[in-house]
C-alpha cells in the first residue's frame, strides 16, 4: 500500500503499510466517509506529525489520545489547533505551565508547528475520529500503528524526552527503553486533573535541561 508519509518515516515504518492492520484502518475511513460521515482530520494531515517532524530530527515527543474533533480544529498534531481557532482548555493549561516554568508569555494562538518544526512529535495514539464523536476511532487500529512508532523511535535514537501526561499517555511508558530516554509523566492538563500534578510539572525546563547535557539543542518553546 503507497502512504503519503514523510519518506523517512515511510522507510522506518514500511512493513506496517501492508499488513492487514493497516489495511483495516484505511478500509474503516473510507467506508466511514461513503457513508457520508465527516472524519477529522482531514485526509492530507492525518500524517502532519510525521510530515512536520520527521524521524532523524525528533528529540521530544508529546502524545495525545485522538484529534480534536470539532470542525476546523484537528491539524494532526496532538494538543494543536490552526491559526484563528480558539485554544482547547487543555492546550490553555499547558501554556500555563509553561509561563510558570519558564517565563514564556501565552500566545495568542494555538498552532504547535513551530514546535514541531524543532524536533517535537505531537503524536495521537490515534489519528482520526468521528466528528464530535471523541474516541470513535480508538479501536480501529491506529494504537497498534503508534504503538509501533513509538517502538521504533525508542529503539533508534537515543536521549529523546517522552512526556507522557495522563494514565492513557503514561500507559505508554512500557514501550520506551528508559536507559536510553527520559520519560517525563505528569496528570492530563485537561481542567479536570490539570491541578492533580500537572501544575509544577515542570516537563519544559526538564526537557530542556535533558537536551542540553546530551549536546542536543533545546526546544525554543515560545510561539
Amino acid at each position: 500500500m503507497d502512504v503519503k508519509i514523510e519518506p523517512h518515516w515511510k522507510e522506518a515504518l514500511k512493513p506496517e503499510f501492508n499488513k492487514p492492520y493497516f489495511q483495516q484502518i484505511v478500509h474503516h475511513i473510507k467506508t466511514e466517509k461513503k457513508q457520508g460521515k465527516i472524519i477529522y482530520p482531514p485526509g492530507s494531515l492525518i500524517f502532519n506529525a510525521f510530515e512536520k517532524t520527521p524521524i532523524d530530527t525528533v528529540k521530544v515527543v508529546i502524545l495525545g489520545q485522538d484529534p480534536y474533533h470539532g470542525p476546523g480544529q484537528a491539524q494532526g498534531l496532538s494538543f494543536s489547533v490552526p491559526q484563528g481557532i480558539s485554544q482547547p482548555p487543555s492546550l490553555i493549561n499547558i501554556f500555563k505551565e509553561i509561563q510558570s516554568d519558564i517565563g514564556v508569555s501565552p500566545p495568542t494562538h494555538g498552532n504547535l508547528e513551530y514546535w514541531a518544526r524543532q524536533g517535537v512529535l505531537l503524536l495521537n495514539a490515534s489519528l482520526t475520529v468521528r466528528a464530535n464523536e471523541p474516541m470513535s476511532h480508538s479501536k480501529i487500529g491506529w494504537a497498534i500503528f503508534t504503538d509501533t512508532v513509538i517502538k521504533k523511535i525508542s529503539s533508534e535514537k537515543k536521549h529523546v524526552v517522552f512526556l507522557l501526561w495522563g494514565k492513557f499517555a503514561r500507559e505508554k511508558k512500557a514501550l520506551i527503553d528508559a536507559s536510553k530516554h527520559l520519560i517525563l509523566e505528569a496528570a492530563h492538563p485537561s481542567p479536570l486533573s490539570a491541578h492533580n500534578g500537572f501544575f509544577g510539572c515542570r516537563h519544559f525546563s526538564k526537557t530542556n535541561e535533558y537536551l542540553a547535557a546530551h549536546g542536543i539543542d533545546p526546544i525554543d518553546w515560545k510561539l
